[in-house]
């Protein structure tokens, strides 16, 4: 992995979500251009797909800035009130759609929730990890609808993207990471806009905790202790320790 000497921040912004802005960038910039699109969609439905913190529901919250779209999970569509969704504002954001495939009262609801906004002129954005030819959908009713209607991916964020997104969400704390960090958890953290938000925000707290700098070092122990705490939500507690961060403040307290 390679970074240009200066942190890129030559990505387009929009406003997104309340203040934050979101970056368009080439792992991202197909969706953008369909939801730009909107309401000259060529079907009801646009799907969008892509791995776990890829920034896909940041991306519906832009669409929904513009749409003013009601949100609901795919698997909480057999108990919504379908006519009721669509009754605000003709757009319907699903997330979690491919909850949706095996479970027929969910496949039903999709399809149903499909015709009424094809019958009122209105739209869904449907979020899922997979595309819907991977969906297993068992209503052919359904596969048809989906089959029919454009489906984008929205790829996992290269090193220019996530090393913006690091870039912004410290900007937002009011601190300025230098290129050594911000290369050094781009090489470390995992890969997701997700993961971004974790770190930054758990860097900042062990900062103001520690009344420590936020730098490599730190980094190096504040990713350690997030990864003691994902084994331990994963197989439960082992030796719980201090976070070392706060073991050294206390030592140079004393």
């Amino acid at each position: 992995m390679s970074l240009p000497a200066q942190l890129p921040l030559d990505l387009g912004h929009r406003a997104a979500m309340g203040c934050e802005d979101f970056l368009v960038a080439p792992s991202n910039a197909d969706a953008v251009a369909w939801l730009d699109r909107w309401p000259s969609w060529p079907a009801p439905a646009l799907t969008v797909y892509g791995p776990a913190g890829g920034g896909k529901t940041h991306l519906g919250h832009v669409w929904r800035a513009r749409s003013r779209a009601v949100i609901v999970d795919g698997a909480a569509l057999d108990r919504a009130d379908l006519p009721a969704l669509l009754a605000r504002a003709n757009a319907v954001i699903v997330e979690s759609a491919d909850a949706v495939a095996g479970k027929p009262a969910r496949e039903e609801a999709l399809f149903h929730l499909y015709n009424l906004a094809r019958e009122s002129g209105g739209h869904l954005l449907l979020l899922s990890r997979k595309p819907p030819s991977r969906w297993r959908v068992r209503l052919a009713d359904l596969r048809s609808r989906l089959k029919g209607a454009p489906a984008v991916a929205v790829e996992a964020p290269d090193d220019a993207l996530l090393a913006a997104v690091l870039v912004k969400l410290f900007a937002d704390r009011q601190l300025r990471p230098g290129l050594e960090l911000v290369t050094y958890l781009l090489t470390r953290m995992e890969r997701s806009l997700d993961a971004a938000r974790v770190v930054v925000a758990a860097l900042d707290r062990a900062s103001l905790a520690a009344h420590r700098r936020v730098t490599v070092p730190l980094a190096r122990e504040v990713l350690a202790d997030l990864e003691r705490e994902a084994e331990e939500t994963k197989n439960g507690p082992r030796n719980r320790r201090t976070p070392r961060h706060r073991v050294r403040s206390e030592q140079g307290a004393g």
